[in-house]
């Protein structure tokens, strides 16, 4: 079974495709995070894995990063979209708006970060880790539908799964970042470093703790803000996944 796109789902973004036929994957690396879904998507064949798993039981350190990438591999995606659920470091980037991240500081600490552990060694090209073409894809799609949407954005990734403190929070914003996550990295980069296009969209659902005056976000805040946006995040991939150019003049596959 093969497909063109594969679509991780992110907190409170379980399920995607429609009579999809459902299939479990073994990698070099152990199990992903569930059974993926094959489908269609205008046209499109797309395979859908939650990257928490259907019932939210892996926390973002714990996530099998490298088994969810190869099983995308495996499959012959070449294009992996990754919306996610993220706080906004910056009082001008709300809850309810999406950011098309374009930058990634990696806060994180003990994660299985390349898929070339050797013997094998290759060094992936990062200055740029996101796909141009399906960035595009993604803000051309978010116009079209009408939604809060910026261009670009850094996205600094913490180790999870507690939330920042005050001081950290304030740090993160003082650098002019736009977005906090837990699970963009490694996920983006192995995704590059097995040749795939990656792209994210974060959705914002909170502020995070650093702004004075506002209570520091919770668990349950985050999923509230998530489900009430959910059916535009799916209109959103949808778009997306049709905005996207059939051939690839990118070169994404070529930074490892």
């Amino acid at each position: 079974m093969k497909a063109e796109f594969g679509v991780y789902g992110g907190s409170g973004f379980y399920s995607l495709i429609k009579d999809a036929e459902e299939i479990r994957v073994d990698t070099p690396y152990g199990a992903p995070s569930d059974a993926l879904t094959l489908g269609e998507i205008a046209g499109r064949t797309v395979a859908f894995l939650p990257r928490h798993a259907k019932n939210h039981s892996i926390p973002p350190h714990k996530i099998n990063y490298r088994a969810n990438a190869w099983a995308f591999k495996s499959l012959g995606i070449k294009r992996v979209i990754g919306p996610c659920a993220a706080g906004s470091l910056q009082k001008e980037v709300p809850p309810g708006t999406f950011v098309v991240c374009d930058q990634i500081v990696d806060f994180t600490k003990g994660r299985d970060y390349t898929l070339f552990d050797g013997p094998e060694v290759k060094h992936l090209v990062s200055g740029d880790p996101y796909c141009p073409e399906l960035r595009a894809a993604a803000v051309q799609a978010g116009h079209k539908l009408g939604l809060s949407i910026r261009e670009k954005g850094t996205v600094v990734v913490i180790e999870g799964p507690r939330f920042s403190t005050r001081a950290e929070s304030r740090f993160y914003s003082a650098q002019g970042w736009e977005v906090i996550n837990m699970t963009q990295s490694p996920e983006a980069f192995l995704c590059a470093e097995a040749g795939m296009c990656y792209a994210n969209i974060s959705l914002i659902t909170d502020y995070d703790a650093g702004f004075e005056g506002m209570a520091p976000v919770s668990h349950e805040e985050v999923l509230r803000v998530f489900v009430a946006n959910n059916e535009k995040l799916k209109s959103l991939v949808v778009e997306m996944i049709k905005a996207a150019p059939e051939k690839q003049a990118c070169a994404c596959a070529k930074r490892i």
